[in-house]
C-alpha cells in the first residue's frame, strides 16, 4: 500500500525517488524533513525525531480537509459565478475586459478545485492510459493551477493597465486597444498552462495505482532553482509591479481631485461627466487594490513555505505540526479565489448595483438612488452651462 499525498506538495523534491524507483519499503527525504514512510500492509507510519503519526490519525484529517476544500469551492464558485453575470448584466464585462478575465479565472480555479478534490475523495485506483491522463491533469491539480498562476500573471495585468490609463492617458489611450487586451488575456492562459504542464509532466509519475506530484526532479539544484525563479515570478515581481503602478495611480488620482475641487470653489465647475469618469476610475482602482492587497496577504504564506522547503531549510517541527502547516498555507491560498467575489461585490459599483436589484426588498431602493444619481448630474450639468452663459 502506498501513502496518497492529497496535498499539494508541489516544489517538494525527493531525492530518493529521482531515479523512479518504489520499492515495498522506501526511504524518502525530502529537502527539508527526513521522512521514514514505512510501507506495510496494514498501517502507514509517518515519523520525524520521534514524532508518530498514525495513518489513520493522517487520513482523517487529511478527509476532513478535502470535504472542506470541496465546500469552499462549491461556494466561490457560486459567488464568482454572481458576479460574472452582474458584470455582462452590467455591460462592464466589455468596459474592463481584464478584470472580467480576473474573475474567470478565479470562476474555473473553483470549479477545478471542486472537481480535483471530489475525485482525491473518491480514493480512485490509476490504471492504463485513462490513468496516467487523470493523474497529469486533474489529480495533479494542473488545470487548478492554471487558472491560480493565471490569475497572479493577470493581476499584474491588471495593474499596469490602471497605471498606463491613469497616468499616461494618452500613450494608454494608443497601446491599449481591443486587439492588445485580448492578446494580454491569451498569454496569460497560454503561459500559465505551458508553466503548469511542462512542470507537472516531467515532475510527476503513476505508481502502484497512486499519482505522486512533482516528486521526481533530476536534482536538489533543480529545485532550488526552480523554487526561487516561481516566488520571484509569482510573488516579488506581481508585488514590486501593484505598488509601483497604484502608488503612481494614487497620486495622480489624489492630484486630479484637487484640482477639480479647486475649480469648485473657483465657481467654475467640472462638466457631471468629467466628475463621474473620475469617480468610475477611483472606484475600479480602490477594488483591484484590494484584490491585489487579497493576493499578497493569501498566498505570501503558501509561497513563502515552499520557498523555504526548495532552499532546504530544515523546519523545526514534528510531523503532525509540519502537515498542519501544509494544510493552513494551501487553505489559505484556496480561501483568495473564493474571497475574491466579496470584495467586486462590496467595492465595484456596477457590481454592487447589479446583485442589489437582485434582491426584490432592495430593487426600489436602488432604483431610487439611480434616479437621485439622474438628477443630481442633470442639475450639476445645467449649473455648469448656466455657469458658461454667466461668464460670456
Amino acid at each position: 500500500m502506498c501513502l496518497h499525498y492529497s496535498t499539494r506538495l508541489k516544489h517538494i523534491s525527493v531525492p530518493g525517488m529521482l531515479q523512479g524507483k518504489m520499492t515495498e519499503e522506501t526511504v524518502l527525504t525530502t529537502s527539508h524533513l527526513s521522512v521514514a514512510m514505512t510501507i506495510e500492509p496494514d498501517d502507514v507510519t509517518l515519523t520525524e525525531s520521534g514524532n508518530t503519526m498514525t495513518s489513520s490519525s493522517w487520513r482523517g484529517a487529511d478527509f476532513i480537509f478535502q470535504c472542506a476544500v470541496v465546500s469552499i469551492g462549491i461556494i466561490g464558485a457560486a459567488a464568482n459565478g454572481l458576479v460574472l453575470y452582474a458584470m455582462v448584466a452590467s455591460k462592464h464585462h466589455k468596459k474592463q475586459l481584464l478584470i472580467f478575465n480576473q474573475n474567470v479565472f478565479d470562476l474555473c480555479s473553483c470549479l477545478f478545485l471542486v472537481i480535483t478534490y471530489t475525485l482525491k475523495l473518491c480514493d480512485i485506483y490509476l490504471t492504463g492510459t485513462p490513468g496516467y491522463w487523470l493523474c497529469m491533469m486533474l489529480l495533479s491539480e494542473n488545470f487548478l493551477w492554471v487558472a491560480l498562476s493565471g490569475s497572479a500573471i493577470n493581476l499584474l495585468s491588471v495593474a499596469v493597465e490602471r497605471y498606463l490609463k491613469v497616468v499616461h492617458p494618452a500613450l494608454g489611450k494608443k497601446l491599449l486597444r481591443k486587439w492588445v487586451l485580448y492578446a494580454v488575456i491569451a498569454l496569460t492562459w497560454i503561459g500559465s498552462a505551458i508553466h503548469n504542464t511542462a512542470v507537472v509532466f516531467t515532475t510527476s509519475r503513476v505508481i502502484d495505482g497512486v499519482c505522486y506530484v512533482n516528486m521526481f526532479w533530476e536534482s536538489q539544484t533543480a529545485v532550488t532553482i526552480y523554487g526561487v525563479w516561481h516566488f520571484v515570478s509569482f510573488f516579488v515581481i506581481v508585488l514590486i509591479g501593484s505598488i509601483f503602478c497604484y502608488g503612481r495611480i494614487l497620486v495622480v488620482i489624489r492630484r486630479q481631485a484637487r484640482v477639480m475641487a479647486a475649480h469648485s470653489n473657483r465657481g467654475n465647475g467640472s462638466s457631471s461627466a468629467e466628475a463621474q469618469s473620475h469617480r468610475v476610475q477611483a472606484n475600479v482602482v480602490k477594488t483591484t487594490i484590494l484584490v491585489c492587497s487579497l493576493y499578497v496577504v493569501t498566498c505570501l504564506p503558501e509561497l513563502l513555505f515552499y520557498l523555504l522547503v526548495n532552499l532546504g531549510v530544515n523546519l523545526p517541527l514534528s510531523g503532525s505540526a509540519y502537515y498542519t502547516l501544509v494544510y493552513v498555507v494551501t487553505f489559505f491560498i484556496f480561501v483568495y479565489v473564493c474571497a475574491n467575489p466579496l470584495i467586486y461585490a462590496i467595492k465595484f459599483d456596477p457590481v454592487k448595483r447589479v446583485l442589489l436589484s437582485l434582491i426584490p426588498c432592495k430593487k426600489t431602493s436602488v432604483q431610487s438612488a439611480e434616479n437621485i444619481e439622474m438628477n443630481l448630474a442633470r442639475i450639476a450639468s445645467s449649473r455648469t452651462s448656466q455657469t458658461k452663459n454667466d461668464v460670456c
